[in-house]
């Protein structure tokens, strides 16, 4: 029995390894960084919605809302956290570029430029941006 259960738990940890392996950059930080108030799916559903102020902004219908046009700028400047309030509500939000560079940073060798870091910064905020256009409504 004892050893069922160790490989039953071993396919799932292989399993969920290969799935988070074939997520996009962009899709990875979104799980890690945003569904949690924002849903899996993107419209607000998330599980702290309950413990936070206010209520989430539904991710599917930014295209929507501008037009059809994707707010690609817009998007990038309130996760990069340029963008204080607005459509957003209040800053409750973290800014996650000050994470992803601190982030960038940490993972740097002694050699990594402060340009470096911001290059990384700014590829997973664009990797996460790409991934919201991916949520939108048709």
């Amino acid at each position: 029995m004892k050893h069922i259960v160790t490989t039953a738990v071993a396919l799932l940890v292989m399993s969920s390894a290969a799935a988070f392996a074939q997520q996009s950059i962009g899709q990875q930080e979104y799980m890690n960084s945003c569904a949690q108030c924002h849903g899996v799916d993107g419209t607000g559903g998330g599980p702290m919605v309950g413990y936070l102020t206010g209520s989430m902004p539904d991710l599917t219908t930014l295209q929507s809302e501008n037009d059809g046009v994707f707010p690609v700028t817009k998007v990038y400047s309130v996760i990069d956290g340029t963008m204080a309030g607005g459509s957003h509500g209040s800053r409750e939000m973290p800014i996650w570029g000050n994470r992803y560079r601190f982030k960038g940073a940490a993972a740097a060798n002694p050699d990594f430029s402060t340009d470096e870091a911001e290059t990384f910064t700014r590829f997973r905020i664009l990797a996460l941006t790409e991934y919201v256009s991916t949520l939108q409504q048709d």
